[in-house]
């Protein structure tokens, strides 16, 4: 696999680009590991040559099989991790790739870097009359909603890290969470902790800071406004409509843009 930022290589734009050793381009390795006795690794460049047809990871991944798209996320991770973290935290000296690509050293104080993954909590909410709450980011253009989500604080649990982030954004009081699942986000480097909770409260107040909008919305308006393309939701690789289809139960429409 050739990797340059969130760029792979591919064939044709719908898969993986795997070469052999003899025709990879010049870079770091990463070793990825050994399936059917195949030995699968990853060359870092600063930018994938256009004659093997680069795609990001993020538009390659819904037209991968599982196995393929797991490898290409840890890979992925990996190099944007190798990306920025080039000098020691600790003496600010280069640093040198060790472990198969996955542990820098730091050959001045003999530091040893490995590669980090930042929790972020991601919540469909849902109120009494099993209304869920979606909100627009400020950058987004109208019509475009997703599930709330925010980074973990440190000495916080995965719980309080939902309420407060709903608390924040949109002003709502949450009581039971519930864990629901997780999706690897590498970028550049989140774990997506997937949640149900329970709103306490309905009234809506944003901090316009971050949020243009947040509303309320029922199944049939879920349903009508996204085959009207009035609504606008995440695609079907991210946890954020994986979250709403759980809730949703039937057919949703649309696309992200």
């Amino acid at each position: 696999m050739v990797i340059g930022g969130e760029h792979v290589a591919t064939v044709g734009g719908v898969g993986i680009r795997w070469l052999s050793l003899d025709e990879a381009p010049d870079g770091a390795w990463i070793f990825l590991g050994i399936k059917d006795g195949v030995r699968y690794a990853a060359v870092m460049v600063d930018r994938v040559p256009d004659a093997l047809e680069p795609v990001s990871l993020r538009t390659l991944g819904p037209t991968m099989a599982p196995d393929e798209a797991s490898l290409g996320v840890h890979a992925v991770g990996i190099a944007r991790w190798h990306e920025h973290h080039r000098f020691c935290a600790n003496c600010g000296q280069p640093t040198d790739l060790a472990e198969a690509g996955h542990v820098r050293i730091c050959p001045a104080c003999g530091t040893h870097h490995f590669p980090r993954t930042d929790p972020a909590v991601i919540m469909l909410i849902t109120d009494g009359d099993d209304r869920a709450l979606l909100g627009r980011g400020q950058q987004w253009p109208e019509g475009r909603f997703s599930t709330l989500a925010g980074f973990v604080e440190p000495g916080e649990s995965l719980d309080d890290a939902v309420r407060r982030e709903v608390l924040e954004e949109v002003g709502i009081q949450v009581g039971e969470v519930t864990y629901a699942g997780s999706q690897p986000w590498p970028f550049p480097s989140s774990l997506m902790l997937g949640f149900f909770g329970q709103a306490l409260s309905s009234d809506i107040t944003i901090d316009e800071n971050e949020i243009a909008e947040a509303r309320w919305f029922t199944r049939d308006d879920v349903t009508q406004m996204t085959a009207a393309s009035e609504m606008l939701l995440p695609p079907n690789v991210s946890i954020s409509r994986w979250l709403l289809q759980k809730w949703h139960g039937g057919t949703i429409s649309g696309r992200w843009t």
